[in-house]
């Protein structure tokens, strides 16, 4: 191969939905140099597809392997494998543990040195999923983990960890999300929210993790004190339906608004007084920076890699995961207390754009791949 001519990376994940992890591909893809490398996609559901024209858009190559459920994903490796061949891929980046696995089923037939990024803890996983990631992570050539948190997991639950592992937060482009993107009023206009109306919002996928039936108990009891709030949640997901009917239950429904799936989230955060997210667990969450970065005020349960984003009264406020119910009386303090909600919104973006930009992250994964791709590749019993 030519020596002038860029690396070929691959990145494989389950989806290209809008999830953290699938949102940061597009992202990172924005500030990558495209010079030195070039960079494929490859997903298994094809109905998860929201990041495929912004991955497009910026030059990335997207390949859809049609999958319905895990097992089914699994029996794609030949057709991954093929891909590889075919298209000299030098270096894999997978993501997520099923993801994950089929990676690493490719490195028995080749080569090619695989890289995996963990989004979560070990014990957040179905013991199924755990047992077979952990099983065989020994076969990486780097393990990437997206927090201290999640690193200190890994290394729990797998003692005979072999793979080299280090920590690479996750970033946010802070010269696309910033303070002054999106017109304030677009959002309230179209939702039907007074100008002066205090919004609390957040974005989320909706899983058990994310809490949002609580989250919405929470918005209930800032109600009783600030009745003229409103509230948005962008996102979708499974647990919808509950989310609906609990929604009426509370007779909350003219002021909780659900926007659906939204691939542009920088109005949204624009419309947000304060940012407010109730998780029992975490790694990073992107949506978390991406909101800092634009200058929303956060209160937040401690959950993960949240406690190593945000320090409590300096970057914003957070309780703990067993009080989420705290989150109400954050967030009427704040709401009531101009000059503090003005102080953590400029302590957030002051914390992102220092320690968790999207250039500090991409740098690091391109001298991660330099590096990989200087070594001997790993060599993995058949």
């Amino acid at each position: 191969m030519d020596s002038a001519a860029p690396y070929k990376v691959l990145h494989i994940i389950k989806s290209l939905g809008r999830g953290g992890a699938e949102m940061l591909l597009p992202e990172t893809l924005r500030l990558h140099d495209k010079n030195k490398f070039e960079f494929h996609y490859v997903y298994f559901l094809p109905w998860k597809n929201q990041m495929v024209d912004s991955l497009i858009a910026q030059g990335g190559r997207v390949t859809c392997i049609a999958a319905n459920n895990n097992i089914s994903l699994i029996l794609k490796v030949r057709k991954v494998l093929k891909y590889v061949r075919e298209h000299k891929i030098q270096i894999i980046h997978a993501h997520l543990p099923w993801a994950g696995i089929v990676s690493r089923l490719v490195a028995r037939y080749t080569d090619v040195p695989v890289i995996y990024t963990e989004h979560n803890k070990q014990e957040r996983y179905h013991i199924l999923t755990r047992i077979t990631n952990l099983a065989t992570l020994n076969w990486l050539s780097r393990i990437i983990a997206v927090s201290a948190d999640v690193a200190e997991s890994i290394v729990r639950h797998k003692r005979n960890l072999t793979s080299p592992i280090q920590v690479i937060v996750n970033g946010v482009n802070t010269r696309r999300f910033t303070p002054q993107t999106g017109d304030r009023n677009e959002i309230r206009n179209v939702l039907q929210i007074p100008v002066d109306a205090p919004v609390i919002g957040t974005i989320a996928v909706f899983r058990f993790q994310k809490r949002l039936d609580v989250w919405l108990d929470i918005a209930s009891t800032i109600l009783a004190s600030i009745p003229e709030a409103h509230f948005i949640i962008v996102g979708d997901g499974p647990l919808k339906p509950i989310l609906m009917e609990k929604r009426q239950q509370l007779g909350i429904e003219k002021k909780v608004h659900f926007v659906g799936l939204q691939t542009e989230v920088r109005p949204f955060l624009a419309t947000f007084d304060l940012y407010m997210m109730s998780s029992i667990f975490e790694g990073l969450p992107v949506a978390l920076l991406e909101a800092m970065a634009s200058g929303c005020p956060v209160i937040s349960t401690d959950a993960g890699g949240v406690k190593e984003v945000i320090r409590h009264e300096i970057d914003g406020l957070l309780c703990s995961t067993d009080e989420p119910q705290k989150l109400s009386q954050m967030a009427i303090s704040l709401l009531r207390s101009a000059d503090r909600k003005a102080y953590f919104a400029s302590q957030s973006r002051k914390r992102v754009v220092e320690f968790f930009s999207m250039e500090k992250m991409v740098n690091e994964l391109e001298n991660l791949y330099t590096k990989t791709l200087s070594e001997p590749s790993k060599k993995i019993s058949k």
